[in-house]
C-alpha cells in the first residue's frame, strides 16, 4: 500500500465495518494491485494476452478480461481500463508478484514496458444509493453505464455492474483524500469483505492462488459480463476458448449460492454431488464471504448437478441454495 495513503488513513478515527447490512459504504480498495502497460506496442501486445478486445478499453469505457494459458485455463482476471498511452490491469495485489514476470517473458521484442503501478495510484470503492450524490462535486459527469468510465483531474471514475450502486475512483493521493474526507461525513467505512460480497453479488469471479488455472473463461461466466470477445483475433489459449464456444458443450459454469456453515468456505474448496459422475468432482468454490446466517458464494458448478439442486460443501457438508444472478445465462 501507498506509505503515504496508509498513514491517513490510519489517522482517520473510524476502522472498517463488515457488516453487510452498510447502506452507504466507503472501502479502501488497497488489497488490489495495478500493473501499468505502456509503450508503442501496448495494445497489440494486449490484444495477444487477454481474452477481451483491448481495443475497446479507452478513457471512455473499461472491461474485463481474462489471461489464459495455452490450455485455456485464466492465470488470473483483471480489470482493465486505461489513462492516456497507459494500460491498467487490475487485480488482487497479492497475485501481482507472479504475474509480472510470467507476463512479461511474452514481451519478446514488442516496444512495451510492464511495471507494477499499485503504489502510485489509490484506489476507493464507494457503494449504495448515496455513491452518486457523494461524487457529483468531484466530477461534471458520471458514466451513465455499467464499465462506463469518467476521468476528470487526474482521477478515473469508473462505474461497476451489480445489484448495489457501485463506483470505484483511482487517481493520486491528494485527490483521492480531498473525496475520502467528504464522503466519510455520510458513508461507513467497509471492510474488504463487504466489497468482495458486492463482487459475488454482480457474479464477477476473482481469481486467486487456490483457483488460478482451474477454469475456462466460459465456466466462470466471462463471456456474460463483457469479459471474451469471440471476434478480436488470437491470444493465448484462445483456441480452447474458442472451440468451447462454438463446437464444445459447456458443462459447468458459475452459479451463486448460499450455505449455512460453520466452518467458512473458501476458494478452492471442493464441491460433491451424489451421483456425480464427473472425474473432476461436481465443482469448486470461486469467492465466498459472511452474509446473513451463512455465506453467499460463487462457484463453478456442474450444470446437471446444480439444476438437480444436490450440490453440497463437501462430501458430508450442508446443502447448496442455488440463487439468481444479476444476469442471464441467454448469451447475447
Amino acid at each position: 500500500m501507498n506509505r503515504e495513503w496508509s498513514d491517513f488513513l490510519a489517522s482517520r478515527s473510524a476502522p472498517p465495518s463488515s457488516g453487510a447490512e452498510i447502506s452507504c459504504a466507503l472501502n479502501d480498495l488497497s488489497h488490489y494491485g495495478l500493473i501499468r502497460v505502456e509503450g508503442e506496442d501496448a495494445e497489440q501486445f494486449l490484444q495477444g494476452q487477454m481474452t477481451n478486445d483491448m481495443r475497446q478499453v479507452t478513457e471512455d469505457h473499461s472491461n474485463l478480461a481474462g489471461w489464459c494459458n495455452a490450455k485455456g485455463r485464466m492465470i488470473a482476471s483483471f480489470r482493465c481500463f486505461r489513462q492516456g498511452a497507459s494500460f491498467y490491469l487490475q487485480t488482487l495485489a497479492e497475485a501481482i508478484p507472479k504475474l509480472l514476470p510470467r507476463l512479461s517473458m511474452y514481451l519478446l521484442r514488442s516496444k512495451v514496458e510492464i511495471s507494477d503501478a499499485s503504489d502510485e495510484l489509490v484506489r476507493i470503492g464507494i457503494s449504495g444509493n448515496c455513491a452518486e450524490a457523494l461524487l457529483q462535486p468531484f466530477f461534471e459527469e458520471l458514466p451513465d453505464e455499467a464499465n462506463g468510465v469518467q476521468q476528470q483531474d487526474g482521477m478515473i471514475l469508473i462505474r461497476l455492474p451489480g445489484p448495489t450502486p457501485r463506483f470505484e475512483v483511482i487517481g493520486p493521493n491528494p485527490q483521492l483524500q480531498e473525496l475520502w474526507q467528504t464522503a466519510e461525513g455520510q458513508a461507513q467505512h467497509a471492510s474488504k469483505e463487504l466489497w468482495s460480497l458486492y463482487e459475488i453479488h454482480a457474479g464477477i469471479p476473482t481469481l486467486y492462488s487456490q483457483t488460478s488455472e482451474s477454469f475456462v473463461p466460459q465456466m466462470t461466466n466471462m463471456q456474460l459480463i463483457d469479459g471474451v470477445s469471440f471476434t478480436k483475433g488470437c491470444y493465448t489459449g484462445q483456441e480452447v476458448v474458442a472451440r468451447m464456444q462454438y463446437l464444445g458443450k459447456l458443462k459447468r459454469r458459475m452459479y451463486l449460492a448460499h450455505v449455512e456453515c460453520a466452518i467458512p468456505p473458501k476458494p478452492g474448496d471442493e464441491l460433491f454431488a451424489e451421483g456425480s459422475t464427473s472425474g473432476q468432482g461436481a465443482g469448486k468454490v470461486v469467492d465466498a464471504q459472511a452474509s446473513g446466517e451463512g455465506y453467499d458464494l460463487l462457484a463453478v458448478i456442474e450444470i446437471a448437478s446444480a439444476e438437480e439442486n444436490r450440490v453440497r460443501l463437501g462430501e458430508e457438508g450442508p446443502m447448496l441454495e442455488i440463487l439468481n444472478l444479476p444476469y442471464s445465462y441467454a448469451e447475447a
